[in-house]
């Protein structure tokens, strides 16, 4: 079976949109929609797990910028979103407003960034899309550009969640040779890409079961009207690695 070109994919699908839809509902659609959910999700799973103002962020596969735009008034230090889709990144760029911070399309598999220099580096819905190599070969890129005691963290599909298996049974489906891939990961392969690299598990989330607590909002409200209190979840799971 041909590997879907995911570049192609995407650039498509946004283009796409653009023709569709307005500017504002495109850019939330191309990210596959609840811009400002998913993106506040993001943003207090962050705080959760120690963001402070000062810290540099770097965002892989940033898309249009949900969690840029949640981080902009709160983040004093360097964030760097990258992305493979030019008008994603671009409108991400100008919606935040921040000129002290960096977008560019994403080349490759690599960060581009210096060695020990990011506090946070983010794969939010990028290694859903993507073979188990080029995901090893993310990590240990961004396993480089860490800071000792920083932390990677990154969303993931796997069949051990219930909730996920229609994705597997759409793309079973899903005829279309330019589809966007959808990839599985288990635990046992993060444990060992892990060791392999020098990183700690510190933490897996089920991605069914709220994890993430609001710690200014009393409730985060999806485009479909459902409403998370207190606690959430972006529904994918979550694994938060730590540079030993």
């Amino acid at each position: 079976m041909k590997v879907p070109d995911f570049l192609k994919s995407y650039n498509n699908n946004t283009k796409n949109l653009l023709k569709a839809h307005d500017e504002k509902k495109a850019m939330s659609l191309a990210v596959g929609g609840d811009f400002e959910a998913a993106g506040l999700l993001e943003y207090y799973l962050l705080l959760q797990q120690g963001l402070k103002p000062m810290d540099t962020v770097v965002d892989v596969g940033c898309g249009s910028g949900r969690l840029a735009y949640q981080l902009r008034d709160y983040l004093s230090g360097l964030y760097v979103g990258i992305d493979i889709v030019p008008e994603l990144f671009k409108y991400a760029e100008r919606i935040c407003n921040r000129p002290d911070w960096k977008f560019y399309t994403a080349p490759g598999l690599k960060i581009p960034e210096p060695d020990k220099s990011a506090d946070f580096i983010c794969f939010f819905s990028v290694f859903t899309h993507l073979l188990h190599e080029e995901t090893f070969r993310y990590l240990e890129d961004a396993s480089r550009v860490i800071k000792p005691s920083g932390k990677i963290i990154f969303s993931y599909l796997e069949f051990a969640i219930p909730s996920h298996w229609f994705i597997f049974k759409n793309s079973l489906s899903d005829r279309n040779p330019d589809k966007v891939l959808n990839q599985f990961i288990s635990r046992d392969a993060i444990q060992s890409w892990a060791e392999h690299l020098n990183l700690s598990v510190i933490e897996i989330s089920d991605g069914d079961k709220p994890h993430i607590k609001f710690s200014d909002q009393k409730l985060v409200r999806w485009d479909n009207g459902m409403e998370m209190k207190g606690k959430g979840n972006l529904g994918q799971s979550v694994c938060v690695l730590m540079k030993k």
